[in-house]
């Protein structure tokens, strides 16, 4: 049975890797996606063309207010309604945390603009199509566990998923019943942003309780439980393999 028959949904930064998982579990339930990326146009075109039920792709950089706008009104446009956000799309640059120097006001200011303004003007942007469907509408905010602990690819990086994390709380709160608000937070995935990074594959399939790193489709697979609980709201899911244990 396809779960969500006819529900429209947008992932931002779905051109490959979780984005483009989440993107394809949502689909194969039955929704209308709407596929994006800031850059990867190619590559964002092929996931809709492989997509049932009509899929489209918009190119749309989330730091940017108009471009939002735009992204939230092809949705809505086309299908005339909004029932799922899921704010994937995210940046960073990889830097040892106490090397305060290489954080420079511009690094930080763009991790921030995408990672933390970027979804909340996606959220304020959908949220009176979000509230509009006869059921609440549905945001998951993909954070990482850099947000849960002092980890993570550089200081701006995890300061930025933390803010989510709080950010996802507070609006669970303030947005219900309406909108349901949750978030996953991964571990370290296998994605092409982390294919370079043997080290700490190597390091987590070592010491996590569940001996591997983690695949996109373990992402995709936790926000299809927290979409589909439907009592589930202000939840910040880590998905780790255990290593948030340690």
């Amino acid at each position: 049975m396809a779960r969500l028959r006819d529900k429209v949904a947008i992932v931002t930064g779905s051109s490959s890797g979780i984005g483009e998982s989440i993107a394809r579990a949502l689909a194969a339930e039955g929704a209308h996606v709407v596929v994006n990326s800031a850059t990867s146009v190619d590559a964002g075109q092929a996931v809709a063309k492989a997509l049932p039920h009509d899929a489209i792709y918009v190119q749309a950089d989330v730091a940017d207010p108009d471009a939002c706008a735009r992204l939230v009104g092809a949705a809505v446009e086309k299908w005339g309604r909004l029932d799922i956000l899921i704010n994937n799309a995210g940046t960073t640059k990889v830097i040892p945390h106490d090397d305060l120097d290489a954080v420079t006001d511009e690094v930080f200011q763009r991790i921030l603009d995408v990672n933390v303004l970027g979804t909340w003007r996606m959220i304020r942007t959908a949220a009176p199509h979000l509230r509009a469907g006869e059921e609440p509408g549905s945001i998951i905010n993909i954070t990482s566990l850099a947000g849960v602990r002092p980890s993570g690819s550089s200081v701006p990086y995890a300061v930025s998923k933390a803010g989510l994390n709080h950010m996802t709380r507070l609006l669970a709160k303030s947005l219900g019943p309406g909108i349901r608000v949750n978030a996953v937070a991964p571990g370290l995935i296998a994605t092409p942003w982390t294919s370079d990074w043997d080290v700490a594959h190597e390091r987590v399939a070592k010491v996590a309780p569940l001996r591997r790193t983690g695949t996109p489709e373990d992402i995709a697979d936790a926000t299809m439980g927290l979409l589909l609980s439907a009592y589930a709201t202000g939840e910040v899911l880590s998905v780790d393999g255990g290593i948030g244990l340690g």
